[in-house]
């Protein structure tokens, strides 16, 4: 049985899956696939592809999910810190979910340097950030955040290193936002000892978190939990993906003509 998944990461998947189907599928490099969602949907929906995580444990817990398309050669699960990969694959796709606002400035332009550089000709890169500016809030400082995004914001980030940003959309719109006080009070009690780490620890402990009520749910709450229930919500956050309230940006981007 498949593990009861928070409604915010159903609804990030819900529009992934949109977004995809107009993409052929090909190859796919996945940055930080934590408990491998995004992964499981790119290789369901025909794609093969390699994941990096920076967590020993986490890549231990990659490689049991997806133990059969790792035996055939499908996927491919790498604990190693992509951007100090010396050499560049070519992908088709490159994704990420929750991991460029890891990144200091720098950090963060080498990333997006290093997605443009594993891109074939026409390839896509699609990143999932934070949103809205306001709600920055005690998970950001936990999960080892130095930034939340507004569109501008990403824009400028992404235009700088010569990616063009071909669509955006902000996700989870108003689930996520009603349930961010409950959120902030239950990952304060359950992980505030985590701000005595450092930033690069509280990334590597971001991918998995086995927190109640917040990432992990009883079994008998997947009869609400799942796609058929919230797809009226997937209608929603789509009603409103232009809202600077939304506490997800989804961003596509390729590089632009002529680099």
């Amino acid at each position: 049985m498949m593990d009861v998944l928070p409604p915010g990461t159903i609804l990030q998947l819900m529009y992934l899956r949109e977004r995809l189907r107009l993409v052929k599928p090909g190859r796919f490099v996945e940055i930080g696939a934590g408990a491998g969602n995004i992964s499981a949907l790119l290789l369901s929906m025909g794609w093969t592809g390699k994941a990096y995580d920076l967590e020993p444990k986490t890549v231990e817990s990659l490689c049991r999910r997806f133990s059969k398309e790792i035996d055939v050669g499908l996927y491919e699960v790498v604990n190693a810190d992509w951007l100090g990969v010396s050499a560049v694959a070519k992908y088709d796709l490159v994704i990420s979910c929750m991991v460029m606002e890891h990144f200091d400035s720098a950090g963060e332009a080498r990333f997006i340097e290093r997605g443009k550089e594993s891109l074939c000709e026409e390839g896509l890169m699609i990143t999932i950030v934070p949103g809205s500016l306001k709600h920055w809030g005690i998970e950001d400082e936990i999960a080892g955040h130095y930034r939340r995004y507004s569109k501008e914001a990403a824009l400028e980030a992404f235009s700088k290193e010569g990616m063009e940003l071909t669509h955006s959309a902000g996700l989870t719109f108003p689930v996520s936002n009603i349930l961010y006080p409950i959120s902030n009070f239950i990952v304060r009690r359950s992980e505030a000892k985590k701000l005595s780490l450092s930033m690069l620890e509280r990334t590597k402990q971001s991918g998995i978190r086995g927190i109640t009520m917040k990432t992990t749910f009883p079994r008998y709450l997947g009869l609400l939990l799942n796609e058929r229930v919230l797809y009226p919500l997937h209608l929603i956050q789509k009603l409103f993906s232009k809202s600077e309230r939304a506490m997800v940006l989804y961003c596509e981007t390729r590089p632009v003509s002529g680099e």
